[in-house]
């Protein structure tokens, strides 16, 4: 039997092909590392580049957002947590026994000062009014009786001293006190509203029988709107009234504007915090009592700082850096720049000179949005909105 060749035909076409393979993706390798006819002879190393370099076409610009660098007063702030408290607030109460008979008020309404919020059965409070005014008259009687003759006396003071004896004598200082302690019962069963506010917490219903010294409601002035925030004993020395504050609700998107309106000048020794009450304007009443609030206070001020945004500042190769607008060529380049940072709040950073880096110029636009990928010298232009020119865009290659 003559031996097969055939196994040994099949290895050898294997081997052959896998050996054709190699050589060709090694010529591509090759290929691709020879600097091409758009070689910069080396420039390109003067910036370093990202893993993103290639991700997006050079002949596309790229849509970015930017903001003019300032020269500004930097302010830097004392952050603090607090709870918003209606500027005026009392609990009314009763203040005579009696039934509600009136009460013209739900919780929310707006009431001016004086505005009546309840009203009490007055019948039994009318008749003790009428009561002690017939008291009154019998004493006046009585009095007028008793001093019937004494005009004929000449001396000053023993008229004066008989007329004391006879009103003590016949109860008129009595009657006229009874008289008025009755009238004041009687107003008091028309409650007014102490101040212009907005009535909370409703306790009673009409017919409900009360007692004096019982609570019937709340009224909260509404505007402005008080948040008291405690602040580290180390950082209230940096406030003061009248500074600005940017306070900051769940309950809505946009924060509000506020003034420091006190500082307490007691530390607390179990929390080494300071009192600090903030006044915020609330003419619609949208912030309620109770709601709780994050507090940006003003505290120092630097001026004559160059500034930028935050959002404009990154990091690359642990080092940072920005991104300047350049549109002197006709078409927009973003320029790579190592910075050096300073100071810096919740909003902006300070750039500061420094030999080993760059520095940015008052005026010159600095990239803030649609930067994040971008290298050295990219084609860029500049939007107002990116999600609206999302479409503008050539997708990534």
């Amino acid at each position: 039997m003559k031996p097969s060749f055939r196994p040994f035909l099949i290895a050898f076409a294997v081997l052959a092909l896998v050996f054709a393979t190699s050589v060709g993706i090694y010529g591509r390798i090759r290929a691709a590392q020879q600097p091409g006819d758009g070689d910069d002879g080396g420039a390109s190393r003067a910036r370093p580049r990202t893993s993103a370099s290639g991700s997006f076409s050079t002949d596309v610009a790229i849509p970015v957002k930017g903001v003019a660098a300032v020269r500004d007063t930097l302010v830097v702030a004392v952050n603090a947590a607090g709870q918003a408290e209606g500027w005026k607030k009392t609990v009314v109460v009763a203040q005579v026994t009696g039934r509600v008979s009136t009460l013209p008020v739900r919780e929310n309404d707006a009431v001016g000062s004086g505005q009546l919020l309840m009203g009490l059965d007055a019948a039994e409070y009318g008749l003790a009014v009428e009561e002690a005014q017939a008291n009154l008259r019998q004493a006046q009687a009585s009095y007028r009786e008793a001093t019937l003759l004494d005009e004929e006396i000449r001396d000053p003071a023993v008229r004066a001293d008989r007329a004391a004896f006879a009103r003590a004598k016949t109860g008129l200082d009595a009657a006229e006190v009874r008289l008025r302690k009755a009238q004041l019962d009687l107003s008091r069963t028309r409650i007014g509203a102490p101040f212009g506010g907005r009535v909370a917490s409703l306790k009673v219903v009409p017919g409900q029988w009360v007692r004096a010294g019982d609570e019937l409601m709340t009224v909260v002035s509404l505007d402005p709107i008080r948040v008291e925030v405690q602040v580290l004993e180390s950082e209230v020395g940096f406030l003061s009234a009248g500074r600005k504050a940017r306070v900051a609700f769940a309950a809505f998107p946009e924060p509000f504007t506020g003034t420091v309106e006190t500082i307490n000048p007691v530390v607390d020794g179990g929390t080494r915090t300071a009192r600090v009450t903030v006044v915020v304007p609330n003419p619609q009443g949208r912030i309620l009592p109770g709601m709780y609030a994050r507090v940006s206070l003003e505290a120092r001020r630097f001026a004559d700082r160059v500034l930028v945004p935050r959002s404009a500042i990154l990091e690359r190769d642990r080092r940072t850096m920005l991104f300047v607008f350049d549109g002197r060529n006709g078409h927009g380049l973003a320029k790579w720049r190592y910075v050096t940072t300073g100071l810096q709040n919740d909003s902006m950073v300070e750039i500061v000179p420094s030999e080993e880096t760059d520095s940015v110029k008052p005026g010159e636009t600095v990239l803030t949005e649609g930067h994040y990928t971008l290298i050295h010298d990219a084609r860029v232009r500049l939007v107002d909105d990116l999600k609206d020119d999302a479409g503008a865009t050539s997708a990534p290659r």
